[in-house]
């Protein structure tokens, strides 16, 4: 069996209250941000600068023209623990990874059906086009045929069929068409 035994720190045990001195304490020290662990953006300017000519300083060396959004976003990973920044990367991982995958597919399934597409549609259109054609050759033919036969066609005399009566056999009417004059 574990048995769980408490170990106290020792500097819970030490109740010493320790006094400071206020001469230990400046403002021209190094900021405690300038040695963490974490890399600074590409191109961001240092936030160290000189310290001034005075050991105290009564003006800020801070310039927030010089600040840029990236340096601001920096700045604020600090404030977000880093299990929550974790949580929202691997969001913004699988986020990214389901949109290229789904770009990836649409770009598949969209190059799949065009090729597909040209390979049967164009001959489907050309073969199409080509009987639309020879079906407007033929027609054209057969009134060529119709027109011929109405010109050289006799006037109805001698006991000849008129010409109307012709175009009414060759239309199919059965009825026989009657001459104006």
């Amino acid at each position: 069996m574990v048995q769980l035994t408490e170990v106290e720190d020792e500097h819970f045990q030490n109740h010493k209250v320790e006094e400071y001195d206020e001469d230990d304490f400046t403002d021209t020290g190094t900021p405690p941000f300038s040695a963490c662990s974490f890399p600074r953006p590409p191109g961001s300017p240092s936030l160290t600068k000189p310290p001034p000519d005075s050991e105290i300083s009564t003006e800020s060396n801070y310039d927030p023209t010089e600040e840029t959004l990236a340096d601001r976003l920096y700045a604020l990973r600090d404030i977000v623990p880093p299990t929550t920044r974790g949580w929202i990367w691997d969001k913004v991982e699988s986020t990214t990874s389901m949109v290229k995958s789904t770009l990836f597919f649409a770009g598949r399934a969209t190059w799949a059906i065009s090729v597909s597409a040209l390979l049967v549609g164009v001959p489907f259109a050309l073969a199409y086009g080509e009987d639309q054609n020879m079906m407007a050759m033929e027609q054209e033919e057969r009134m060529r045929q119709m027109g011929g036969e109405l010109l050289t066609a006799g006037g109805g005399v001698g006991g000849e069929e008129s010409t109307a009566d012709r175009v009414g056999a060759q239309l199919g009417s059965g009825g026989a068409v009657k001459a104006a004059l």
